[in-house]
């Protein structure tokens, strides 16, 4: 899965942001750094609560997930099997004694995360695929992905888009966009086909998320399971 950073400029906040695939690894970089670790906070703030994860370069023992995270050589914030919880606003500072040194860098997580309606189901049946992209705007989900630029667009495993005048797929989104969509009727030359949900932003593919459909049993059973890889 790709990860993009989109580096703009905020008063005394140097942003950045990260489009990750829910299950891969990440590293959040800190643009702030001093010459060592040693001064290095990291804060996740998420529906306006915020957690100190990372103090004086050690990793806080009360906190969630503890186990999935880890401080790099260059101060940059690493999470391990990144979770559709994961995104959110990411913040690292560098305090000497009671002084915030210099500008905070903060890493804004975006995560894409696609699930099935089931995991199990025959050929002739239909399936759903939801593809949503866990996000952390300022504003509504909608106004955010319209002023950035942002899409969600499912392709096939010859990565050609999905469109909504393809007869065997239905596709629609909610009204806040974030999310998109697949909803299709398995056929049995479906097995081992591969779908994937992408995310772009000014036509440049960020992260994508791809699910399989893997038939399971014997060859002559047409139980199909999709899952995500």
């Amino acid at each position: 899965s790709l990860r993009y950073y989109c580096v703009s400029g905020a008063s005394g906040v140097d942003e950045t942001h990260v489009f990750i695939s829910s299950g891969k690894n990440v590293h959040l970089p800190c643009n702030n750094t001093l010459h060592d670790c040693r001064s290095t906070t990291w804060n996740y703030n998420k529906d306006s609560t915020t957690v100190e994860l990372i103090a004086g370069g050690k990793k806080k023992k009360e906190i969630e997930r503890r186990e999935r995270l880890s401080l790099g050589s260059d101060c940059s914030l690493k999470i391990k099997n990144i979770s559709k919880e994961d995104y959110g606003s990411y913040t690292c500072q560098q305090w000497i004694g009671n002084q915030n040194q210099g500008t905070d860098a903060r890493v804004y997580l975006h995560v894409l995360h696609v699930s099935s309606s089931q995991t199990e189901i025959s050929a002739g049946l239909s399936v759903t695929l939801f593809c949503q992209l866990y996000s952390y705007p300022r504003g509504s989900c909608d106004d955010w992905i319209t002023s950035e630029r942002i899409e969600l667009f499912w392709v096939n495993q010859a990565g050609v888009n999905l469109t909504r005048s393809d007869s065997k797929y239905q596709i629609s989104s909610s009204s806040d966009h974030c999310n998109i969509t697949l909803n299709t009727t398995l056929l049995n030359e479906d097995h081992n086909r591969k779908w994937r949900c992408n995310v772009s932003q000014n036509n440049q593919l960020k992260t994508s998320a791809r699910y399989t459909v893997k038939s399971s049993g014997e060859k002559t059973s047409s139980l199909i399971s999709v899952r995500p890889l």
